[in-house]
């Protein structure tokens, strides 16, 4: 491997309540809590697998809402999976509200939408169902 080559992404989301953030990754979404940041915390990471995704506290709304009214489905991270059936099913028997349910892309993806409670689309792609 090169030295120049990217070995991973963490996308940094931003969430009003960091502590409501971290429930809804931790116990709706199954990732785990890698750290917290800050006294108070204002930063932390939770990871699943391969994905780690930053959630780090801001003052005002994450969105404006110009911004998300002219705006159709835009994507705060995507994770991608090989078979993304088994983790739909999963987030469905947990209870999880999704943005978009289960669907074949006309590219040939499989994908489903998830809305934390922030607003921010996590949007899971895999090969097949």
């Amino acid at each position: 491997m090169a030295s120049t080559d990217v070995i991973v992404a963490e996308p940094q989301l931003f969430v009003t309540d960091l502590e409501r953030a971290i429930g809804f990754y931790v116990e709706k979404l199954g990732f785990e809590l890698a750290f917290i940041y800050g006294e108070p915390p204002f930063y932390g990471q939770v990871g699943r697998s391969g994905a780690s995704l930053n959630l780090r506290k801001v003052a005002g709304p994450v969105f404006d809402s110009n911004f998300l009214a002219t705006e159709r489905d835009p994507l705060s991270a995507v994770l991608t999976l090989y078979k993304l059936g088994p983790l739909y099913e999963e987030y469905r028997a947990a209870g999880v509200a999704f943005h978009q349910p289960l669907q074949e892309e006309s590219w040939g993806s499989v994908t489903f939408i998830v809305k934390d409670p922030d607003g921010n689309l996590i949007l899971f792609s895999g090969a097949e169902a």
